[in-house]
């Protein structure tokens, strides 16, 4: 008797890649090239809101260029880099080094107790609370900021309330980067390449600081701490001139364009792909159903490292735990209609931007419609990789204002509808499974990608509820503040309210999202494996 022949998988044909990435390719055009080129253009006019616009050429950048304020507020801002670059290629890869060499039990341990630092983080409670040192009755780790004051002290002072305020966030999103990439076994190229991929985006992110700057000191004393954001936003939004904000802008996507090219290039021509391990682990060679437990040793040393790991982070972020502990219970930053403004808009943007992304993912790496060559359709995106809401917003502002948006809810939506970090992303890992998955799309492909495309939604929606700059541009009637808005209200106020510095992470929203993450820690990400050409994943459970 002949068993009956199985079911053969539904076969997805190749060309239906380009219609599923149109979607991101029309996003990216709407809300990614024509607000560059818009930013382009006024970057070459003289005038804003107040006044008529002119043509003046390249005088702006002239000035600009010219002026040792650039140049200072460039130089300070890549300063602030320097120690989170630092934690994120040293720190966060020995940790994770650590966890993995240590087996199961202490790596997911490690993953668990670093995911609070992930969901907890937010630039304005944190910048907020280290205001707090310059209270009369002030002590502690927190009595740093009184250096902020002088001139002199003030720029070696912010780079270590930054560098401290990030140590356990930066540590955290390292280490889950970096596991992955040390599945292959001894660290090698996967683990390089991912290291340069973070380098890249540490020193991008870091070129947008705004919040932390506003908070802390506003530019000051004597813009002896400015940064490009917040020269950007004093010439466009304080001054009222479109011009030299945009100049500024310009100049600054300039950076994270070629940034973001890099990276690309970088992940493309070293065939990154991210994998999924199985969820039993396959047989070793003498027939056991396990890898051998791993020496004592090992799991001591990876135990005390974390254990010295989350002790430093904690006092490092003892002045942001001090100042919740002591925000007054209600105030209108965590009203629910506060909340509301702030977590629905958050997470409209993180769906249609990740959800417009992951259809492009699963053209561009599912269905593969260049087979081999395909990875490079991410290049047209690539300029935009690292580009948050920063550079855009002059365009985007004038945008929404000539439309009649301003003080509405849907201005409070972030304007962009492709995220093209979950674009790389999800490509690398659709890509990775459509390798293993025998033709089977549907099986093989979207369902194991499904999660990863959550996971990332909820990540954007964190970035999103937690920024201030756009907030604080397009809304200013008080009822429909943001609670980073809100917070930074109370925080120049002179009533003698005390700021509630936990509104921006109220206790139900850490408790789902600690909840959501640690479940996709454990049940997904904890599987993840990232190979290049020359590197394999380890498939045992250790």
């Amino acid at each position: 008797m002949t068993s009956p022949t199985p079911p053969q998988a539904f076969v997805v044909p190749p060309a239906l890649g380009w219609l599923l990435a149109v979607p991101a390719l029309l996003g990216a055009l709407i809300t990614l090239v024509l607000p560059t080129a818009q930013t382009i253009w006024l970057s070459f006019q003289s005038g804003g809101v107040l006044r008529e616009s002119t043509y003046v050429g390249m005088a702006n950048y002239g000035k600009l260029l010219g002026d040792s304020g650039f140049w200072q507020a460039l130089g300070f801002t890549l300063s602030l880099t320097v120690i989170p670059l630092l934690v994120a290629v040293v720190v966060g890869p020995l940790l994770a080094l650590a966890l993995d060499r240590a087996g199961t039990w202490p790596r997911r341990a490690g993953r668990i107790a670093l995911s609070l630092a992930v969901v907890v983080f937010s630039p304005v409670a944190v910048a907020g609370a280290w205001l707090r040192g310059l209270m009369p009755n002030a002590s502690g780790l927190a009595t740093l900021a009184e250096g902020l004051t002088e001139p002199g002290t003030a720029p070696g002072t912010m780079r270590l309330i930054v560098a401290a305020g990030t140590f356990g966030v930066v540590c955290a999103l390292a280490v889950i980067a970096f596991l992955p990439a040390l599945r292959g076994g001894t660290p090698g190229p996967a683990t390089l390449v991912v290291g340069v991929l973070v380098a890249l985006a540490v020193v991008a992110v870091g070129l947008q600081t705004f919040s932390l700057g506003l908070v802390l000191t506003k530019g000051g004393p004597q813009r002896a701490t400015e940064t490009l954001a917040g020269l950007q936003y004093d010439f466009a939004f304080r001054q009222a001139q479109f011009g030299p904000g945009a100049s500024v802008a310009a100049l600054t996507g300039v950076i994270l364009g070629v940034l973001g090219i890099v990276a690309t290039v970088v992940a493309v021509t070293a065939r990154l792909r991210i994998t999924l391990t199985p969820r039993t682990p396959s047989p070793m060679p003498d027939g056991t159903s396990s890898a051998p437990a791993p020496a004592p040793g090992r799991v001591a040393a990876s135990v005390g490292a974390l254990v010295v790991v989350i002790a430093i982070a904690l006092v490092l972020a003892w002045p942001w735990m001090d100042g919740v502990l002591a925000s007054p219970p209600s105030t209108p930053a965590g009203s629910f209609t506060t909340q509301l403004t702030t977590w629905a808009p958050a997470i409209t943007g993180a769906v249609v931007s990740v959800g417009v992304a992951y259809l492009a993912a699963l053209g561009i790496g599912g269905l593969r419609p260049l087979g081999r060559a395909s990875e490079w359709l991410l290049l047209p995106f690539a300029p935009w990789l690292f580009v948050g809401a920063g550079p855009l917003t002059v365009a985007n502002w004038q945008n929404v204002h000539n439309l009649g948006l301003i003080d509405s809810f849907p201005a409070l939506i972030p304007p962009l509808l492709v995220s093209v970090p979950a674009l790389l992303v999800l490509t690398l890992l659709c890509k990775g499974l459509a390798e293993r998955a025998d033709g089977d799309f549907f099986g093989g492909v979207f369902l194991p990608s499904l999660p990863m495309a959550g996971i990332l939604a909820g990540a954007v929606t964190l970035v999103n509820a937690h920024d201030l700059l756009w907030p604080l541009l397009v809304i200013q009637k008080p009822g429909m503040f943001t609670a980073p808005v809100a917070q930074v209200q109370q925080l120049s106020g002179y009533d003698g309210t005390a700021p509630d510095l936990g509104a921006a992470t109220p206790l139900v929203v850490v408790a789902v999202a600690l909840a959501a993450l640690v479940a996709a820690q454990l049940l997904y990400l904890d599987r993840l494996a990232i190979q290049t050409n020359r590197s394999h994943a380890r498939t045992s459970a250790a």
